[in-house]
Formats: C-alpha cells, structure tokens, sequence
C-alpha cells in the first residue's frame, strides 16, 4: 500500500472540493481498502465521507423511498420498508457477501465496487481497466467468470453487484453531488458498458459524491424473485444472477422487469424484452421467448459458454416463481 493523505470533511461540500481524479471518498471501505492493500488503486488522498449525515431511509413525497449513500447493506435489507414494500431488493442485498461484510458495506459503495476479474486483481498482468491501454489478457487467458454480453475488445469483465441487479429492475435513481451541483442519473443509465474506456465503470465525473439512491413507488411487493447462481451457497460471486419482478391482474401481466447479473460490465436489462410479457399470461413457453430474447447476442468465450443455457434456465425459472408469488412459494426476504 502506498503513502496517501486522510481528510475527513464536515459538509458535502468540502468533500467534493477536495475530490479530483487522485483521491477516493470512503465510507465501509469493504472493497477500496482491499484493493489499496493489492496495488490495485493507489490513491494519494482518501476522503472520508462517515461523518456527512447521509444516513437514513425516508419516504419522499411521491411514495417512494430516498436511502442515504452511508445506510449500510444490512440496515437496508432489514428495514421494514424494504422488506415490506421492496422485498426484491432485500432478497438481493441478502444473497451477497457476508453478514459482517453487510454490516460494514455502504448503499453508495456497493453501486462503486469494482469487477472481481483475476486479471484486474493481478499487477504483474496486463489489464485495460487497471492500466488502459495495456490488454486484456482474459480474452484468451482464464474467462470462465467473464462477461457474453456486452463485452468490447478492450475488456469482458463483469459488475459484481446483486444489489445492483435488482436496482436496474426496480429502476432506482442516483442522486450526486459534485462542484458543479447536484443531478440525478437514472439507474440504467449510471453505469457504463466497456467500450473503449473500460477503466470507466460509471458516469460519476471526478468530484461527483453519490449522496443517495432513490426508489420509485413500491411495485412487485409479492410477485418478485432474485435468483443467484453461484459456485457455492456462501461468500460467492454470481455466474449468473436475475433480479425479475411482475405485477399480475386476472392471471395476465400488468407489468414486468427482467435483469441479470454476472453476464456483463453492468446489469444487464431490456425494456423491450419486458414489453413482451405485458398482455400475456405467464407461462413456461413465454418465459423461454424472453430468455431466448435477452440473450440474444451473447458472445461467450472459451471457457464461459455454459453461462448462456444456464442464463436462459435461470431466467424461466426466477420469472416462474414471480408469477407463483413470494406468499405461495413461502418466501421471507
């Protein structure tokens, strides 16, 4: 780890005039610390956000929720408003990390944490996210965890977020604050695909703070499902999670969401799939169509070709159980 200054701002305000592109805010510090400790980032000046009063979880005045960016993982899970009135996003948080992790880790840091790509973690290996313009040696080298869908020449590493899975389905919103004022970034649109510049995970410009995240009205309160596959049941990464949510009358779907993750640079969603399932009554058949149909243009690689199928079973069987409902299936968050 190498030298760095530590500030700890009173205000908002002072913590993003302090921030340029050689410093990081940070709060649990779950995953910025660990890759300081690997070389990994190496910033000269960490700004420590803990003291800002960005906690809590508040109605807003449209009927949804505002969580603030230092709420923890765990508080979030088991708040009764998300448990109640967002049980997707509970189910999610709960599949991820450990329950110590989750009591240390921030609402705003799991949206900022970054790929688990062997090559990413390895200094003594090219990486285009680590050192643009370098390679990506996990194009031919070891991909069984990496991206088929949305990859570019320049990097196939995947988002390692669950929580961010079911924030795409749910269609949250990012609030930030940066010198040049505060704005708000639509969860679909707040974290990046590789491209060229893969070292870019996200649309925050170099001083932006994310101060909170906001939910829209409650929606898909019984008939949610967020389904992890993983290499074992505890402390792992999914190769292939899906956060799907419906909201059925008289037997036929009113409305639909369908993300995935473990498949791509972000969550992986398409409105125009969901589209499909509106009007229809839920079935193993229609289910299968819009398997088949987000997946359209994966691209696997060498090692990770299994992802597809198991994508495509994954997806039929989580939108399966959110027809059935958390009730019928005797789910708890």
């Amino acid at each position: 780890m190498t030298p760095f200054s530590y500030h700890k701002p009173a205000s908002v305000g002072e913590a993003v005039g302090l921030a340029d592109v050689s410093s990081r805010f940070i709060a649990g510090g779950t995953n910025l610390v660990d890759l300081m400790k690997e070389n990994v980032v190496r910033p000269e000046r960490l700004i420590d956000i803990t003291g800002l009063g960005l906690n809590g979880i508040q109605a807003t005045a449209n009927g949804g929720v505002l969580i603030g960016a230092l709420v923890s993982n765990a508080e979030l899970a088991w708040a009764s408003v998300i448990e109640q009135h967002y049980p997707l996003l509970a189910e999610a948080i709960l599949a991820g990390a450990s329950p110590q992790l989750r009591n240390m880790a921030s609402t705003a840091g799991n949206l900022l944490q970054r790929t688990r790509c062997y090559y990413f973690y390895d200094t003594g290996t090219p990486c285009n996210k680590r050192a643009p313009g370098s390679g990506c040696p996990a194009r031919t080298g070891l991909n069984r965890i990496h991206a088929i869908l949305g990859a570019s020449d320049a990097c196939v590493a995947t988002h390692p977020s669950d929580m961010c899975v079911a924030l795409a389905a749910l269609e949250a919103v990012v609030h930030v604050q940066g010198r040049a004022g505060k704005r708000q970034i639509p969860f679909a649109d707040f974290h990046r695909l590789p491209g060229d510049a893969p070292e870019r995970d996200n649309q925050l410009a170099a001083d932006e703070l994310i101060t909170a995240l906001e939910l829209p009205p409650p929606t898909f309160e019984d008939h949610y499902r967020y389904l992890k596959i993983r290499d074992r049941a505890s402390y792992a990464f999914a190769l292939v999670s899906v956060a799907a949510g419906l909201n059925l009358n008289g037997g036929v779907i009113q409305d639909a969401r369908l993300a995935l993750g473990g498949v791509a640079h972000k969550p992986w969603r398409d409105p125009a799939v969901e589209r499909t399932l509106i009007g229809q009554a839920p079935t193993q058949a229609l289910f299968t169509q819009a398997a088949d149909a987000l997946l359209q243009g994966a691209e696997p690689l060498a090692h990770n070709g299994f992802k597809v199928p198991l994508a495509q079973r994954a997806i039929v069987r989580a939108l399966s159980d959110a027809a059935l409902g958390a009730k019928a299936r005797g789910a708890t968050s």
